[in-house]
């Protein structure tokens, strides 16, 4: 264990810059700019590097993430509604307790993420990389999955509920005990199978 820095040797916000500025002063700026206050601006951190970030607990909603290196960040509790996370990389995040409703996260890496009690509802999925990843009690409702990989995730407990599943792969998911129902694929009602 790193001693300051947490048990994953993560990086807290005031040392992390992103075109000029401290991670912690766009945060503020952003939280400033949802509660509509004086010096308010939108958080735009499109690719920026913010592997191994502390931000629990941040509120992120609407943020401008395309692109963005979170890989074995710190999001617990993060408010990342309608937040563009398209293309990041996510691999080993834990994102755990986040509200994800709307958020976006085409093409984005989240293998061998935590997304356990997450609220992904409408949240867009499409070609995400979700190998290995933990979803338990996650609620994938009204959500686009197209062309998403679950390949070996766990789903135990999850909601999956009004979603396309066209096109996604779910080789060797673990769906025990998940509610699966009201789906379709290619237009016409499914569920995805238990393997």
């Amino acid at each position: 264990m790193l001693f300051g820095a947490g048990s994953k040797g993560l990086r807290k916000p005031a040392s992390i810059r992103h075109d000029g500025k401290r991670l912690s002063e766009i945060l503020d700026a952003h939280r400033k700019f949802h509660l509509g206050e004086a010096g308010g601006a939108r958080a735009n951190l499109s690719g920026a590097d913010l592997s191994s970030a502390d931000v629990r607990g941040s509120d992120l909603t609407g943020a401008i993430l395309v692109g963005c290196n979170l890989r074995e960040a710190d999001l617990r509790g993060t408010k990342l509604g309608s937040a563009d996370l398209s293309r990041a990389n996510l691999r080993k995040a834990d994102l755990r307790s986040c509200d994800l409703t709307e958020a976006k996260f085409e093409g984005a890496d989240l293998s061998e993420a935590n997304l356990s009690g997450t609220e992904l509802f409408r949240g867009d999925l499409s070609s995400a990389i979700l190998r290995g990843a933990l979803l338990r009690g996650t609620v994938l409702r009204q959500a686009t999955l197209r062309g998403a990989d679950f390949t070996g995730a766990d789903l135990t407990l999850a909601s999956f509920r009004e979603i396309d599943l066209t096109d996604v792969k779910m080789d060797g998911v673990d769906l025990t005990n998940a509610v699966v129902r009201d789906n379709r694929k290619d237009g016409a009602p499914s569920q995805p199978s238990k393997s």
